[in-house]
């Protein structure tokens, strides 16, 4: 054997930072030297382009050959494996993906289009085909990809550094559809477990964890969703659906996106509603986590179907006039061995104290937001989704984990700001800037938070020092309204004010009112499950309720099975209980609902100014002993007003006089006590005149909600 340099040594045992230094095409003294490794290949040649065949020496048993060529040009490697030959071009002759300019703004952490370059991308080198590869891994020693194309071996592909710790490497003949991912040397010269990549656009089913090398500027982009959707003055009704367990086949298989999008964009739109929220399809390795632990945030998980059939239960959606939100989490992610956790042998992606990088309640790792690379993969993925699978929303979860240091953590627990305060500064920018930049890119799009305090100005805007949403989730309103129906009636007056005090704060932000799948899990019941009382009783109650919601300021969000009155609790490993509808009393409520969203479409005034306090006025606040409250929206137009008047006690109330804000005649165009819902019947005949003093003479239903508006 040739006596061989330590470079050559490091590359026969898979450990070159630098392979490029090495192996392609050098000039040596003035010679031009072809260096290839190829373990499995007994003879190697190097072939010019202008024909010239060179053989190459093999020069140690591993597979490393080297020889020279008659000066530097394009050439090409044919190798012989067992009884056959093959042309092969050497990755090692290619110029690098990334451009000085990439790396520019990668430094800065201002690439907000990530996903452009990291990751796996299908390309043409050279006039050669075949996928470009590129990893963030600063701290490793080595990155090598291994996938179908290299017999999984990390000693064939090792990638070049550059920048601030930019891996990367073009595999002339990888392709859409191949298996890979990186085999990493940390710092220590510890051998990690191979890692899925961050960036991959799809991954194999769990329990395999592999990525899978997508065309993403190939995929099919889904027609766009009605301009105006998500404006304050529009309708914004969402039923929230988890995928999985939506609707599931014989056997208890799940439906695929296609089956998906045959079937629910049609069903969301018949019920009424404008949007349709997933919880998080970002790829996950446990079920049971519901996506809320993604370890793939840019690959649609692979239980339902590819990439394009993704695509195509969006297009569906948008087909039907519904937008699209997705349950998006930038605010941890698993420890599992082949994600992004101890990615590069190093704390890269979360705080290496675990008093700052690890969720007490859910074992999960923190993001550093004060990373720049970490923010610019995390804003560069809210953007990947609105912009490559045409999302028109993003609801952020868990938004007052990040906010808080101190969340959920006991007193010494937690590291303070650098004021020795208890607010997470770096997240707080983070969100800002996050979005900024969505509503700046996608006007049209919006972000919705999940913030269960009373930190200021979530849905305000970043220049007078909000955080930039576009709404937030009213969970003070779910918690009082729950507490407060899931009395005994004749409680009730002792917890009147429960009703009364969300209207305190209703217009402090651009408020969702959330009945969503944290309120039917974990021993807490269904919706109807907290009502009391008899058969009777409970679905009273609950049709009054859905319908104090629909009447009260705020957008819509009821979660699947909400909707038929499920019995159970969600349960994510099967379908909900379509055959309740079966019975007359869910299919009730199912009827209710459907009504109330046409209802709150329809009407101007109860949801044009859901979001501005000119938009309501209260009529009767005091009549707790009768567990009565009646209020008026108003619309912009001086008639689009509607009076909603809620009865939650069991009583029948005749002669209940309530003064309105116009004379004549007002319809009665909703009655939660219809039979066609399940109720008594009880109610005004359709309509009611204003007496001299503009006051209605009403009949008020046990346990219901009467809407009444102006005739035109």
């Amino acid at each position: 054997m040739t006596h061989l340099s330590p470079e050559a040594f490091a590359i026969i045992e898979g450990r070159h930072a630098d392979p490029f230094r090495y192996l392609g095409q050098h000039d040596v003294d003035g010679r031009t030297v072809i260096r290839a490794f190829l373990p499995e290949a007994s003879r190697v040649e190097a072939v010019g382009d202008n024909g010239e065949v060179a053989p190459l020496a093999r020069i140690h048993d591993a597979g490393l050959f080297t020889g020279t060529m008659s000066g530097p040009q394009r050439y090409r490697l044919r190798a012989t494996f067992g009884d056959h030959v093959t042309d092969l071009e050497d990755p090692y002759r290619f110029l690098p993906i990334l451009t000085d300019f990439d790396l520019h703004l990668l430094g800065e952490g201002n690439h907000e289009r990530l996903y452009d370059k990291l990751g796996a991308h299908p390309m043409v080198l050279d006039g050669v085909d075949g996928v470009g590869f590129v990893v963030l891994a600063p701290n490793a020693r080595r990155v090598s990809v291994v996938g179908d194309f290299n017999f999984w071996n990390a000693r064939r592909h090792p990638m070049r550094v550059r920048g601030n710790g930019y891996w990367e490497l073009f595999i002339p003949r990888a392709k859409a559809g191949d298996h890979y991912k990186f085999d990493i040397i940390g710092p220590q010269g510890e051998h990690l477990p191979l890692k899925s990549d961050p960036m991959a656009f799809a991954a194999e089913m769990r329990p395999k964890t592999a990525s899978i090398v997508v065309d993403e500027t190939r995929l099919p982009r889904p027609r766009p969703a009605p301009s105006d959707i998500n404006k304050l003055d529009r309708p914004v009704s969402i039923y929230e659906v988890h995928l999985g367990s939506w609707r599931r086949k014989d056997n208890n298989q799940w439906l695929t996106y296609r089956e998906l999008a045959e079937q629910l964009p049609a069903y969301a739109r018949d019920m009424g509603f404008t949007h349709i929220e997933f919880l998080p399809v970002s790829e996950h390795p446990f079920d049971g986590s519901w996506g809320y632990q993604p370890t793939g945030l840019f690959a649609p998980t692979s239980r339902f179907g590819s990439p394009e059939d993704f695509c195509a239960l969006v297009d569906a959606c948008h087909r039907e006039g519904l937008a699209v939100w997705l349950d998006w989490v930038p605010g941890h992610f698993p420890d599992d061995p082949h994600g992004l956790g101890h990615f590069d042998g190093t704390a890269l992606y979360e705080h290496a104290n675990p008093m700052q990088g690890r969720h007490l309640d859910w074992g999960t790792l923190i993001y550093n937001y004060g990373r720049t690379e970490v923010a610019n993969f995390l804003r560069s993925n809210a953007l990947f989704w609105l912009e490559r699978y045409g999302i028109d929303g993003l609801r952020v979860d868990a938004v007052a984990s990040m906010l808080y240091l101190d969340y959920s953590r006991p007193s010494g627990g937690w590291i303070p700001n650098k004021y020795g305060g208890r607010e997470n500064l770096e997240a707080i920018e983070f969100l800002r800037r996050t979005n900024i930049e969505v509503f700046g890119h996608f006007p049209q799009a919006t972000t919705a938070a999940e913030e269960s305090t009373a930190w200021p100005q979530v849905s305000r805007p970043v220049d007078i020092g909000g955080l930039g949403f576009g709404y937030k989730w009213n969970m003070g309103w779910m918690h009082d309204t729950l507490r407060y129906v899931g009395k005994d009636p004749i409680h009730r007056k002792y917890h009147h004010g429960e009703i009364l005090f969300g209207l305190h704060y209703a217009f402090s932000e651009n408020f969702i009112l959330p009945l969503s799948h944290d309120e039917v899990v974990h021993g807490k019941r269904s919706i109807l499950g907290r009502m009391p009382g008899d058969d009777w009783q409970r679905f009273a109650n609950l049709r009054a309720y859905y319908s104090f919601m629909f009447g009260h300021p705020g957008k819509k969000l009821l979660f699947m099975g909400c909707e038929i009155a499920q019995e159970r609790e969600w349960n994510h490993d099967s379908s909900l209980d379509w055959h309740l509808l079966g019975d007359p009393k869910y299919a009730g409520i199912q009827a209710l609902i459907r009504d109330l969203n046409h209802l709150y479409r329809n009407q101007p005034a109860l949801h044009e100014r859901d979001c501005e306090p000119e938009g309501f006025d209260w009529l009767i606040t005091d009549d707790a002993d009768r567990n009565v409250f009646a209020w008026v929206r108003k619309g912009f137009d001086e008639r689009a007003r509607c009076v909603v008047v809620v009865n939650f006690s069991p009583n029948v109330y005749y002669n209940y006089r309530v003064r309105v804000p116009l004379g004549g005649t007002w319809r009665e165009v909703f009655n939660s006590d219809s039979s066609h819902y399940g109720g008594s019947n009880v109610g005004n005949v359709g309509q009611v005149h204003a007496s001299e003093d503009q006051q209605l003479n009403l009949i008020l239903p046990p346990m219901a909600a009467v809407f009444l508006v102006p005739e035109a």
